[in-house]
């Protein structure tokens, strides 16, 4: 089994979207991959915010289960890959990890449409950041994957 892990910095939004619409979308197509998220500021077990579980219900995909985690050293050397929000949060995990910098990548990038590199925080924001967040995510998940497959190859 391969780990595939979705970083943000908390744990209650973008990561856990990434990670539960991964298992959705592809995870039937990656059965040699195990997923999870965890957050680079993250504590343990706090559940996702309600907005997070509001935009994946809405996919009809239940964001209740989830507690918070964050990103350990075991985590960090074990995984064999970090799917980071952001610049910054990749940032963190090289200067805590700097062994893993080969296997930390950004999200954004596997979107084609994707103008940015940097998936914005929604937190505190507005439902509709959270619906655009989660989209984005979306948009990016079909790249991902096919990355996941030629990595395999």
């Amino acid at each position: 089994m391969r780990d595939l892990v979705f970083v943000c910095t908390g744990n209650i939004c973008r990561s856990p979207m990434a990670e539960y619409l991964f298992r959705d979308m592809f995870l039937a197509d990656h059965e040699n991959w195990r997923v999870c998220s965890a957050g680079v500021a993250a504590s343990y077990g706090i559940p996702a915010s309600r907005f997070a579980i509001k935009a994946l219900d809405e996919c009809g995909i239940d964001l209740t289960p989830h507690r918070s985690q964050p990103v350990i050293p075991q985590m960090a050397s074990t995984a064999d890959l970090l799917v980071v929000m952001t610049r910054g949060h990749r940032a963190q995990i090289l200067e805590l990890y700097p062994s893993a910098a080969h296997k930390a990548i950004l999200l954004l990038p596997f979107q084609s449409q994707a103008s940015e590199l940097d998936l914005i925080d929604p937190i505190g924001l507005s439902f509709d950041v959270y619906r655009y967040v989660r989209d984005a995510i979306r948009g990016a998940l079909p790249g991902l994957s096919d990355y996941l497959h030629a990595s395999q190859a």
